[in-house]
């Protein structure tokens, strides 16, 4: 039997994947939980071979729950569940350990061979999701940039971003004109969009 972790914070999507896992002889859910930190404690209780983690999530969204299962339990292999894949989340994903990456929407039979394929050592990427990947840009912006624009969403004053990044105001004015600059766009707002389409947020 392989052993199933789920996590997903919307408990209608997690029942259904535990329902539909359950159809399946050579699989069992061993836990469901709703969050990043339940995830790594029920990882440690439970010993599960694959864990089947939600892309967004609060508290801990799934690359970083990706990370920190690959640090305490390194067997266990995880597959990215999300529907709101865009090629600089994969990357990302892969990055963080994970060993599949597959869309909320796929057919109903996908998940349980994604997570076969991972437990057997493999890797799975939904085909469209990579094929993007080859095409989409690179984003253009530093790391820096992208928290200040992260932190400028909704037209947050000037002086509450530099508060929660510890830098003066007109850093973050210098931050974010370079943000539009680079990114050829009107103002902050559609930077911020832009940045979200792109998966750079």
């Amino acid at each position: 039997m392989i052993r199933v972790l789920l996590v997903d914070d919307e408990d209608m999507i997690r029942a259904a994947l535990a329902a539909l896992l359950g159809l399946e002889s050579d699989l069992e859910v061993v836990a469901e939980v709703a969050d990043g930190p339940a995830a790594v404690d029920a990882a440690r209780a439970h010993r599960p071979d694959v864990a089947v983690v939600d892309l967004q999530m609060p508290a801990m969204d799934g690359l970083e729950v990706t990370a920190e299962l690959n640090r305490v339990l390194p067997g266990c292999k995880v597959v990215i569940l999300t529907g709101h894949g865009r090629p600089p989340h994969l990357q990302r994903a892969l990055a963080a350990g994970a060993k599949g990456f597959l869309p909320k929407g796929a057919p109903s039979g996908t998940l349980a061979d994604v997570i076969r394929r991972v437990h057997n050592g493999s890797r799975y990427v939904d085909p469209a999701l990579a094929a993007d990947a080859l095409s989409t840009p690179e984003c253009p912006l530093t790391p820096r940039e992208l928290e200040v624009l992260r932190l400028a969403e909704h037209d947050t004053p000037i002086a509450e971003v530099a508060r929660r990044t510890h830098l003066a105001s007109g850093t973050v004015r210098n931050h974010l004109s370079a943000v539009v600059a680079k990114m050829r766009v009107a103002n902050r707002a559609e930077a911020f969009r832009t940045a979200r389409h792109n998966g750079w947020l």
